[in-house]
């Protein structure tokens, strides 16, 4: 008698829900760094440099801990691996909330990285579990929970630090994770391992992966220094970061199950839609780091003395964008071409960002310039990734969008660290406020970085257009 394997039992609706409730909780916990940067960096004493490096430091993790993420869920279990990462992510929220300083406050923001390798997790369990119309919908639920989480986070951190303190920002959302987490694995029946066949986790891959990236973090913080006192701590830093990256190419390019394939770097889709990806969103990091640090700057200067309740406020309008910009993109892309969405999506973000370095003497200049810059560069982004999932066969479409989608993290953790290293350099000795002209660069640099894209958009192939 042949033995078949019984099918997945079907999850109820309390549990999509549960996961609805868990994608806003983790959204929430995820954005409350941005509207409070300029106060956290007036408590805890962060250059601009500093504060740049905390607003990345989860996106690192989150790019190092997604691949293997999708590789012990098939080894032990999705839900497994699911409730797991989520306690790393409690105690990361937990150790922000009662950081005395900077460096414990990195090592909070480090473990809440993970919750990023979280939700493609959830889409999965949703998907074995649920018919496919079904988990459709309810994916398109959970993502944009995930979105409306990511809302509620920027407009109650202000409130909730000024209010309350800082602690209690990180704690809330913290205890919200805790909760759902229990509904989730209260009411989400354990699925089995899809994957018995003993592949490797790239181990050395994922260390030599992290050591380019920390390096290069500390090389960029470092840079404004370099007339001072450390510059043979940063020539040091280049030469580890040269051994870092030459030795994760070497080992990647020889696993037999590595971390990010690079030999998909050599098809023309793959590259230049890396290469894209890292510079528009260059451009857009710098936005996303300067704004909020212009509005915050003293009205006694040539900034606005926003707290950051108000910063929330400002940043709303760029969040709703940034939500909007994934469905417009895909339907541009199938009615007019990837490249036609990414030269127009270039072009816009270009202008914003030239714009913001001539005009924002006014709070509404800067408010419409974000929400512009977080609308074309979500045009962009979603167009590259339908171009290159479309452009490879079907067993290649989550390696070569991996590559798109880790290029997104490096090219946003580089753009927002360049933008505090230029603040840092900017500040004249004794004063804590940065030269205005440190801002008109920043935007410039990022809106010049940004149009020179187009060099690379211009040989992309039109792509699907239906």
């Amino acid at each position: 008698m042949t033995a078949t394997l019984a099918p997945p039992v079907r999850i109820s609706k309390a549990a999509v829900w549960a996961f609805g409730m868990l994608a806003v909780a983790t959204g929430a916990l995820e954005s409350v760094v941005t509207p409070t940067l300029p106060l956290l960096q007036r408590e805890l004493d962060m250059s601009p440099a500093e504060g740049a490096l905390l607003s990345i430091t989860l996106l690192i993790t989150g790019a190092l801990v997604t691949p293997l993420a999708g590789k012990f869920g098939d080894r032990y279990g999705g839900k497994r691996v699911l409730i797991r990462l989520m306690a790393v992510v409690s105690a990361g929220g937990f150790v922000s909330a009662l950081a005395p300083n900077l460096p414990v406050l990195l090592l909070g923001q480090v473990l809440q990285g993970a919750m990023v390798g979280a939700l493609p997790l959830t889409f999965i369990l949703v998907r074995e579990h649920l018919p496919a119309e079904e988990s459709k919908v309810a994916i398109g639920v959970v993502s944009g929970l995930f979105v409306g989480g990511g809302m509620a986070g920027t407009l109650s951190a202000g409130p909730v630090a000024e209010g309350l303190s800082r602690h209690w920002m990180f704690a809330l959302p913290t205890i919200a994770v805790i909760g759902a987490t229990l509904l989730v694995n209260r009411l989400m029946p354990h699925d089995p391992p899809s994957r018995s066949d003993g592949a490797g986790v790239d181990w050395p891959g994922l260390v030599l992966l992290s050591g380019t990236l920390v390096t290069l973090m500390l090389v960029l913080k470092l840079a404004p220094d370099i007339g001072g006192s450390q510059p043979l701590v940063l020539g040091a830093l280049v030469v580890i970061l040269a051994a870092f990256g030459t030795g994760w190419a070497a080992v990647e390019r020889r696993a037999a199950s590595p971390m990010v394939d690079l030999r998909m770097l050599a098809r023309p889709t793959v590259w230049r839609s890396c290469v894209l990806t890292f510079m528009i969103c260059v451009g857009t990091s710098a936005a996303v780091h300067l704004v909020p640090q212009l509005f915050a700057v003293s009205g006694d200067e040539y900034g606005f003395g926003a707290g950051a309740t108000e910063i929330g406020f400002f940043l709303l309008p760029g969040a709703v964008a940034a939500s909007l910009a994934g469905p417009i993109g895909g339907i541009g892309a199938r009615r007019f071409g990837s490249r036609a969405v990414v030269t127009v999506g270039i072009v816009i973000m270009a202008v914003a960002l030239i714009a913001l370095a001539a005009v924002h003497s006014e709070v509404w200049h800067l408010v419409i310039g974000k929400a512009v810059i977080a609308l074309a560069n979500g045009l962009c982004v979603t167009a590259l990734v339908t171009s290159t999932a479309t452009s490879v066969d079907h067993g290649d479409t989550g390696i070569a969008t991996s590559l798109v989608l880790v290029t997104r993290v490096i090219g946003f953790a580089v753009g927002v660290q360049v933008s505090g290293a230029i603040l840092t350099a900017g500040t004249p000795s004794g004063s804590k406020v940065p030269a205005e002209s440190s801002f008109v660069t920043g935007f410039v640099i990022a809106g010049v970085v940004t149009a020179l894209s187009l060099l690379v958009a211009r040989t992309m192939s039109k792509g699907v257009k239906e």
